[in-house]
């Protein structure tokens, strides 16, 4: 199981795995995360809500009529719960190895298993809003690796030890525009499981994770974008490369 990274200001015990939200986020109208994909053609806030809230009560709606969502037709390779299983198991093996790998040893280690299993292009480009359609080619390839390795850092900081957690995939269900949502618990010994939903997008051929859910539906793209938003106002897409980048080196020190 996976700890949503936009939680990154909070010390966490790997023994119990506690998810914290800071208090600044508890108002944020993130129980309905809006993925708009098609970053020419930008939509108001109010009307997506409306959109994303029925669609999503609809499919949900849907799944419990018939009692669990139809298998996938799609005919990409792998499947959103392999993706999953497959980064579960990468991440079991780092937190086992925690302490001879250090966190550097750690940061190296997720390299692959992160980018093989989360779309950062596509996280990027939400979580910056209409700041990404504004932004030059080379600010949005820079945007993209200063996300990254924030993201890889931030695991590689965040689980740093093994005291007998164990990840379980619970089911896949359909989710609003071609997403899939794989439903997903926290096992940890002397503590309530925790859910935790991976929300899934197939783009050439492959799944990948564009959004992490809490227990509830907070969104992490949602929290993000509000985090964004001030710097990317104050000071556009160079200063929030900027930031992140600091950011990064804080967290590992590279």
């Amino acid at each position: 199981m996976v700890l949503p990274l936009f939680i990154e200001n909070h010390r966490l015990s790997m023994g119990i795995l506690r998810l914290l939200l800071p208090q600044s986020h508890t108002n944020l109208m993130v129980r309905f995360p809006i993925y708009n994909f098609d970053e020419a053609r930008p939509v108001s806030p109010g009307s997506i809500v409306s959109r994303f809230a029925f669609i999503f009560l609809c499919v949900v709606a849907l799944n419990v009529a018939v009692g669990r969502a139809a298998p996938s037709t799609n005919s990409t390779v792998g499947t959103p719960t392999a993706v999953i299983e497959t980064f579960h198991g990468a991440l079991l093996s780092v937190m086992k190895d925690a302490g001879r790998l250090g966190v550097s040893g750690r940061y190296q280690r997720l390299i692959e298993p992160l980018s093989a299993s989360y779309d950062f292009g596509v996280m990027t480009r939400i979580s910056s809003g209409s700041f990404w359609r504004r932004a030059t080619k080379s600010e949005r390839a820079g945007l993209v690796a200063a996300f990254r390795r924030v993201s890889i850092g931030t695991y590689a900081v965040r689980f740093d030890g093994y005291s007998g957690q164990a990840f379980e995939v619970v089911g896949e269900n359909e989710g609003p525009r071609g997403t899939t949502l794989v439903e997903t618990r926290i096992l940890s010994q002397g503590s309530d499981p925790v859910g935790v939903t991976y929300v899934m997008k197939s783009a050439k051929g492959a799944w990948r994770i564009i959004d992490v859910l809490l227990a509830g539906g907070v969104s992490e793209l949602a929290v993000r974008r509000s985090e964004y938003s001030s710097v990317l106002k104050s000071r556009g897409v160079g200063g929030l490369i900027a930031a992140l980048n600091k950011k990064a080196d804080g967290l590992v020190g590279m």
